[in-house]
């Protein structure tokens, strides 16, 4: 199951949505965890800590949760 996270109209990277998820309490957990490769973003291996995110980017913990961006009217752009 994917959740939708809304990150509204800001610019936000990595290490940020992993802590508004709630997947990690600071930031160093959520850069240890991409330095590990074990983020996932839109299918791909993501080893960038502050990688530019968009509306619509699929967020995945390996073996863990999934998420796609979503800005505040709830829903990520058409593709």
């Amino acid at each position: 199951m994917v959740d939708p996270l809304n990150v509204g109209d800001r610019e936000i990277n990595l290490t940020q949505v992993l802590k508004l998820a709630s997947w990690v309490m600071n930031g160093g957990e959520a850069k240890a965890l991409i330095a590990d490769g074990r983020v996932r973003v839109n299918g791909e291996v993501e080893l960038r800590k502050r990688r530019k995110m968009a509306l619509g980017d699929r967020v995945e913990l390996e073996d863990g949760p999934a998420l796609v961006l979503v800005g505040n009217e709830g829903e990520p752009p058409p593709s």
